[in-house]
């Protein structure tokens, strides 16, 4: 007599499930895995409403979630290995650091219980606990603190490891915990990983700094800019500072080499004035200088000269050999000469 087979029937609520499981993996660019252990019901709640708009929080069987991921293929099915104990699946058209940003930003303190894992170093704070003496002293002390009675209360003498990350709270530690009002865990949704545009991302991955890698980005891009102008090498941004830097250097050799030209002419004029002065201020014996350059003073320090070096150091051109001031002064001692004979 041959065995009858069975075939199983599965429950139209699980296809039904499936199906809108499948949809919601399907209507968002990225979709990654949370962990929702220990988030009582009316947080899980409010915690679904502060992500309205920006995201939304799926919660179902393990099973049918994998089932669903299986459906729907193209790599979701990688987040299979992220499912165990309570997760729940969340979609986002955002990016995943701008997701994972938003959930750690959601989470708030809230009290631990025993049994918990403490999620990081648990430390109790030197200092008055506010409590009257009595029986706590001796709670405190069990729990690893270092505590005695001063001024008529409690007080903790020293800042007191009472946990290592990973260490299981126990009954003791989370009624001292309560006692002193601390929260030493927070409560939201644990990303644990996202998959976006074909890019598998874990949550370590996903955790940096905003600020400091947006500062690594405009530093990298202030290299690449100086690069490109020491190299005379033009793009797009970078054209208008070689243009500029080019018109600083033209204009610096020019003054330096006395160049007639229009564009120049106003500084050269300058110069020539500046030295002029210089000298004529040196002259003693007034009866040998024209009537407009006696008792004149030297002009400040610098003048056009350090007018011609600001140039320079604004195009970053090298600055010229001394002997070209001597023969600029040469030449204008020697235009004196000719002046007065």
């Amino acid at each position: 007599m041959s065995a009858e087979r069975k075939t199983e029937t599965i429950p139209k609520w699980k296809e039904t499930e499936v199906a809108e499981l499948t949809d919601f993996v399907d209507n968002y660019s990225s979709v990654g895995v949370v962990n929702i252990t220990g988030i009582p019901s009316k947080q899980l709640q409010n915690m679904r409403r502060s992500l309205h708009g920006s995201a939304e929080l799926r919660v179902s069987r393990n099973t049918l979630v994998e089932r669903a991921l299986e459906s729907v293929g193209d790599g979701f099915e990688d987040l299979e290995e992220y499912i165990s104990g309570q997760v729940g699946l969340i979609g986002t058209n955002d990016n995943p650091f701008g997701l994972y940003k938003e959930l750690e930003a959601s989470k708030s303190p809230a009290p631990i219980s025993a049994g918990e894992i403490a999620p990081n170093e648990i430390t109790i704070p030197e200092g008055d606990t506010g409590v009257d003496p009595g029986p706590f002293v001796g709670e405190l002390q069990q729990a690893g603190a270092a505590a005695r009675i001063m001024d008529g209360s409690i007080h903790v003498t020293e800042d007191s490891l009472v946990a290592e990350e990973g260490d299981e709270v126990s009954p003791e530690l989370a009624n001292v915990l309560a006692e002193l009002g601390m929260e030493p865990k927070e409560v939201g949704l644990d990303l644990r990983a996202v998959y976006s545009d074909g890019v598998m991302f874990e949550s370590d991955e996903l955790a940096i700094d905003v600020d400091e890698y947006r500062a690594d980005v405009e530093r990298a891009a202030a290299f690449g800019r100086n690069l490109s102008v020491n190299a005379v090498y033009p793009t797009e941004q970078t054209a208008p500072l070689l243009v500029s830097k080019a018109t600083g250097e033209a204009k610096s050799l020019g003054l330096q080499a006395a160049i007639e030209s229009p564009d120049l002419a106003p500084d050269l004029v300058s110069k020539a004035d500046a030295q002029v002065r210089t000298l004529a201020a040196q002259i003693d014996d007034e009866e040998a200088l024209p009537e407009e350059l006696r008792g004149i003073e030297a002009p400040a320090a610098g003048g056009a000269d350090e007018e011609e070096s600001t140039d320079e150091e604004t195009t970053d051109a090298e600055p010229e050999d001394d002997d070209d001031d001597d023969e600029d002064e040469d030449a204008g001692g020697e235009g004196l000469g000719a002046m007065f004979g």
